[in-house]
């Protein structure tokens, strides 16, 4: 088995419309929180993770150029990770399938974790 995380990729629109009410905010945990118990409960979920609150900042090149997050090229938030335990890749993007963040039209992306050695 191997360790993936699951970087859950959003727009702002997006997450307004699933975090925009008190409402909508509890029903959108409510299918985040089922999603995780689910996953615990199949042995798959190694760390829950952190949410992310925007904005954010990024730091890039040499010269250290600082501009408001995420990237300027692009409208996605990272709105979060977990990391999950799989088989392969191919059975980790089939566990971040049932991310509730997909029903918004965000997306998941599922990277390997690179075991270090000590």
């Amino acid at each position: 088995m191997s360790e993936f995380v699951l970087l859950y990729r959003t727009t702002s629109e997006a997450r307004e419309e699933a975090m925009g009410t008190p409402q909508k905010t509890e029903q959108s945990l409510a299918r985040w929180r089922a999603w995780f118990d689910e996953m615990k409960g199949k042995g798959q979920l190694r760390n829950i993770g952190i949410p992310l609150d925007p904005p954010g900042k990024v730091v890039r090149g040499r010269n250290r150029t600082v501009i408001d997050g995420p990237y300027s090229e692009t409208k996605e938030l990272i709105g979060g990770f977990s990391v999950v335990e799989a088989k392969d890749i191919a059975e980790a993007a089939r566990i971040a399938a049932g991310c509730p963040i997909l029903e918004g039209g965000g997306s998941v992306e599922v990277r390997p974790v690179r075991q270090l050695d000590p």
